[in-house]
Order: structure tokens, then C-alpha cells, then sequence
């Protein structure tokens, strides 16, 4: 019997970041943190709140903020010499997903040595981590509930993703609060990245009637208060919903994994330094359109959460078109993606890379055989 869900991960929901922590740290009698966030986090009210009570409350931390996008190797080194030195007994990770992936990356090397090149090539290496608390301050990544990471090969600049249980955060927690402030193109990004989750894991061969129905709803959630979300961004309950609805991807990673449009992103957003959740946003539309006769039930379902008619004598290459229609619209008009044109890359130089893509960790998940041809295809109406 193979078990389809399971989620250990503890999930929080509060409006007070420090309050939150002290009451984790307390329950798991935890002292001595060591805190991985974004170097902008350290001048932001709520993280410096944060930090001057665990020094009223003599409460031993350090903090790594050497954080970059798409972390490399290095980072990840030098944080978990960091931490060992500091002899931690858990890990806090505040920020995105470099954040929250480099965190759990730390914490792996830290506790079991070596360096975390040598995981990616055996995740069996992972064995007992310490106590990993995960507050995302985007709505999107899903990293402070997904069972993966990915670090960056500086000289090919490829991203290698480590997958294993033992990493997964012990808390999940939430803080609408700390993505208030978050720039309206990163809003979108990480949004359309959670929606892309959704949709991806509904569509994947992995997938399972319990997944799928998180799925329905992420996609639903995200329809809904995304756009308030872009809109209004100090609108508490829309960026509440948005992070739950993320959050909630995230575990469907972890049930269904993603298909071929997040292998197109991985590896086209790695060479051309693509934002991952403009990329996902951008390679979704052709991807639904390819899995359409395979799934055409699925794939209309996501055509009607997104606000699509449908009048039931549809071919299933017809559902595929009606469904991209209304993605198109949701992504482009209500929420405002900007253009892939914006880029400067031609679709032409894209095509160069389908047998990368073809070769992906993830792309085995997708319900239809994929060769380079498919994928030019894909990669010829990307955007």
C-alpha cells in the first residue's frame, strides 16, 4: 500500500512574528537559533522587533544573511560552517525561497558534514537535522512546506534539486504581515508560481484524488485573491489567502511534484536569468495545451476555476484552447504579467535547449512521452 499524502509539517497562522517565535522556541525548548534571512529583512520593523527581544530575553542567535537568488554552493558552505561553529540547536529561516532552500540546505551540512554538493549526489547521506522553522515572507515558492531545495552549480550554472523527507521544515510559519510590503512583480511572480504548482501537480502522473482536490482549491484561492493581492497589497485577508493558498502548493509538491513547464523554467531560468515564477507563468499556457487530449476533464476543470465557459461538445484540443484563453487572461489582464518580449530572448535561441529539458528531474512526471520535438514545440510558444 503506498500512502498518497502525508504532511508533518506543522502549520502556523499568526500576525505576530515574534510573539510566534518565542512560543515555538518555549514548546521545543529551543535557545540557541540560528537565523537564515535576506539581508534587506534586517532593517525591516517586525524582523527587528524579532531580534532585540531574543536579546532582551537572553536568547543566543546568530545570524547568516549572506543570501543571494538562486543560491550557489558557497553560500550554503559557508552558512553551515557558520552554524556549527555557532553550535546551534535549530534553524530559523525567514524570507523567499533562496532563503528558505538555503536554510534547509545549512541545516544538512551543518548536522551531518561534508558539503552539499555531496548530497545532490546522494540524498541517502541525510540523517537527523535540527529543529527547522520556515516563515516565508513571499506567497509562492511553497519552499517552507516542500521536501526539496535546489542549489546552484556556479561554474554550469545549472540548478541541482535535492529531494528528501528528512529536510522538510518542522514548522510552517505564517506571517501575512511580512509580505505586505512585497513589490508588486514579485507578488505576481510568486502567486502565478503557486497557481503553476497547483495546476502542475493536478496534471501530473503522480497525482491522487486527495491532491487533486487541494489542487481545485489552490487554483480557486489564487483565482480569487491574487488580483487584491497585486491590487492592494495591505489588504490583510487577500495576502492571507494568497500565502494559504501557497502554502498549500506546497504540499502538493511534495504529493505530485510539477511537470514539464517547471523543468522549462528550471532550466531556461538558471541560463537566462529568468524570474522562476514569470517562467513557470510563461511556459504553463503551451504545457496545457499538450496535456489537454491526455487529461481533457483536468484540464477543463482549471479552464472553469479560471472563470471559463464551456458548453460540453468540446474536442479535447478545443478545451486546451478555450482554458489557455482564460489562463492568458488571468495572467496577462487581471493580474498583469508583463510580456515575455520583455526579455530580449527569442523563442528561436529557447528551442536550443529541448533536450535539457527533455532530461529535467521533473519532466518524467508529465502524462505525455516527451521528446525534443514536443518540447521545441513548447519552447516555440513559450511566453
Amino acid at each position: 500500500m503506498k500512502i498518497r499524502m502525508q504532511q508533518p509539517v506543522k502549520v502556523v497562522v499568526d500576525h505576530s512574528l515574534t510573539n510566534a517565535i518565542l512560543e515555538l522556541l518555549n514548546k521545543e525548548d529551543l535557545s540557541r537559533p540560528f537565523i537564515v534571512l535576506d539581508k534587506f529583512l534586517l532593517e525591516v520593523p517586525v524582523v527587528k522587533e524579532l531580534l532585540e527581544t531574543l536579546e532582551q530575553k537572553k536568547i543566543s542567535y546568530r545570524v547568516y544573511a549572506d543570501i543571494v537568488p538562486d543560491p550557489p554552493a558557497e553560500i550554503i558552505n559557508e552558512g553551515a560552517k557558520s552554524m556549527k561553529e555557532f553550535d546551534a540547536d535549530s534553524v530559523i529561516a525567514i524570507g523567499g525561497g533562496s532563503s528558505l532552500d538555503s536554510a534547509k540546505g545549512i541545516n544538512i551540512v551543518a548536522s551531518d558534514g561534508g558539503k552539499i554538493e555531496d548530497y545532490v549526489k546522494d540524498e541517502s547521506l541525510i540523517h537527523d537535522l535540527k529543529t527547522l522553522i520556515s516563515i516565508p515572507t513571499t506567497a509562492g515558492t511553497g519552499s517552507e512546506m516542500s521536501n526539496a531545495l535546489v542549489v546552484t552549480d556556479e561554474e554550469t550554472e545549472e540548478k541541482n534539486a535535492i529531494l528528501s523527507d528528512k529536510m522538510l521544515s518542522d514548522y510552517a510559519l505564517l506571517i501575512p504581515e511580512l509580505t505586505v510590503s512585497l513589490p508588486k512583480r514579485q507578488t505576481i511572480a510568486s502567486g502565478l508560481d503557486a497557481f503553476s504548482h497547483a495546476a502542475e501537480g493536478y496534471l501530473s502522473l503522480l497525482s491522487s484524488p486527495v491532491a487533486d482536490a487541494i489542487s481545485e482549491k489552490v487554483m480557486y484561492l489564487l483565482y480569487n485573491y491574487l488580483p487584491e493581492a497585486v491590487k492592494n497589497g495591505e489588504n490583510i485577508e487577500a495576502r492571507q489567502r494568497v500565502m494559504v493558498a501557497a502554502c498549500l502548493a506546497g504540499w502538493i509538491l511534495n504529493q505530485s511534484g510539477t511537470i514539464i513547464a517547471h523543468s522549462e523554467a528550471h532550466i531556461l531560468g538558471s541560463k537566462y536569468h529568468l524570474v522562476h515564477g514569470e517562467a513557470v507563468a510563461y511556459a504553463l499556457p503551451a504545457v496545457l495545451k499538450l496535456v489537454a487530449p491526455i487529461y481533457p476533464q483536468k484540464v477543463k476543470e482549471i479552464g472553469k476555476i479560471l472563470g471559463a465557459d464551456f458548453n460540453g461538445n468540446e474536442s479535447p484540443k478545443k478545451i486546451g484552447e478555450i482554458t489557455v484563453k482564460a489562463y492568458k487572461n488571468f495572467r496577462d489582464n487581471v493580474i498583469g504579467l508583463h510580456p515575455f518580449a520583455d526579455y530580449g530572448i527569442g523563442n528561436d535561441e529557447l528551442v536550443k535547449d529541448a533536450e535539457e529539458i527533455v532530461n529535467e528531474r521533473f519532466a518524467g512526471n508529465t502524462p505525455v512521452k516527451l521528446t525534443k520535438e514536443n518540447v521545441s514545440e513548447l519552447l516555440e510558444n513559450f511566453g
